[in-house]
């Protein structure tokens, strides 16, 4: 949390935000989530959604330096955006693989350039309500080490994903939940997977929340931390 270093990738990844915060361009977004708070209508400029729904850059080089730490083999993310996330977790784990979902082919078509440009090669993005994209992949790909899940804010939906993820876990999987107190329901989806039995520790930094599942911890704890 506290390393400053400036890594390599940081200066190209936020090269990439400043341009889709100045692209001017619409496109047709579909939205299969509990939707926008800022933007209502299907037609969206890109700076507006990048404005909107790109990860600060504070909290997307933690998680670059979280997943820089930990070397997770198979990261997911759930809620591509236009790539910048992505290409931050990617870009931690050059020897790993990043599987991202995105619900929106418009956006997805927008986030792969963006991560081919940041030269990220060991990703890949696929396209479809996430209720049925994840299952249908978790089937042949079975230990997730790393989620990121920034998907559909609503507690159901929320609480899914976590147990689809879990029963693809180890020991050493890291859950990284955005938005927990986006809504009312994403608090419920929070409180309620952070109680979950096989959570031996969870870190809630307000805007994100972290779960871990390590069994050598054998006390449950839960930290707030200012961040």
């Amino acid at each position: 949390m506290n390393d400053k270093k400036q890594y390599e990738c940081y200066q190209p990844i936020e090269t990439q935000r400043k341009n889709l915060l100045s692209n001017n361009e619409s496109i047709e977004v579909e939205d299969f989530g509990a939707g926008s708070t800022v933007i209502k209508t299907k037609k969206r400029k890109i700076n507006a959604i990048a404005g909107s729904s790109l990860k600060p850059k504070k909290y997307a080089q933690l998680l670059f330096r979280i997943a820089k730490f930990y070397q997770p083999k198979h990261i997911i993310e759930l809620g591509t955006s236009l790539g910048i996330t992505a290409s931050y977790l990617s870009s931690a784990c050059p020897n790993g693989k990043l599987s991202s979902f995105e619900g929106s082919k418009a956006i997805a078509n927008i986030a792969k350039k963006n991560l081919k440009t940041t030269g990220c090669n060991n990703s890949e993005v696929y396209i479809g309500e996430f209720s049925k994209t994840l299952p249908e992949y978790l089937k042949t790909n079975n230990t997730v080490d790393f989620a990121f899940i920034d998907g559909n804010h609503k507690k159901e939906p929320t609480i899914n994903y976590f147990n689809w993820i879990l029963e693809h876990s180890n020991d050493y999987t890291i859950m990284v939940f955005d938005d927990i107190y986006w809504s009312k329901e994403m608090e419920e989806a929070w409180e309620s997977i952070k109680k979950h039995e096989s959570v031996t520790l969870s870190i809630d930094l307000f805007f994100i929340g972290l779960i871990f599942l390590r069994k050598e911890f054998k006390v449950k704890q839960h930290f707030i931390i200012r961040y």
